[in-house]
């Protein structure tokens, strides 16, 4: 499936345009880029795996960005039987809260990920089994990948 046609089948999903705001690009990639409402993300990817012309069954990254004013979720995602790989991007605008909804339900590989973006940018994932510190300590505080990290120590070499 071409990354047009993925772009078609995926638009069709949600019939009302108003409920659900998809931005599909490529900038550059290889890939069909998909930029999502995190209100809409867990809908989504439990289409992309279940739907048999899609058929994301491999999550096989996760990563959390700071761009300043939000943070963003991107997520790489495979279909093992069609050959076809995109990304979708879920922007967070509460720095103070952000929340996403976890995907660990549809992809188990999904588990550490979240663990690693809640550590090292403090994204909570509702919905995760065991949402808690992956490589730090429970005991330190803030979030080191965040823009806004103050790092007194120098634990953290820019």
């Amino acid at each position: 499936m071409t990354n047009q046609e993925l772009q078609e089948l995926i638009a069709g999903w949600f019939t009302d345009p108003s409920a659900v705001k998809l931005e599909f690009t490529e900038e550059g990639s290889q890939f069909l880029n998909i930029s999502i409402h995190p209100d809409y993300l867990h809908e989504m990817m439990y289409y992309l795996k279940i739907n048999r012309n899609t058929n994301f069954d491999y999550l096989f990254c996760l990563t959390g960005i700071d761009w300043g004013k939000e943070l963003e979720v991107v997520y790489h995602l495979e279909s093992t039987d069609h050959r076809h790989i995109i990304v979708v991007r879920s922007k967070i605008e509460d720095r103070d809260n952000p929340e996403i909804d976890s995907v660990h339900d549809i992809w188990e590989t999904a588990n550490f990920h979240e663990r690693e973006a809640f550590d090292f940018y403090g994204i909570r994932f509702r919905n995760h089994p065991n949402l808690k510190r992956l490589f730090l300590s429970e005991d330190f505080e803030g979030y080191p990948l965040r823009k806004d990290y103050v790092d007194e120590k120098l634990m953290v070499v820019k």
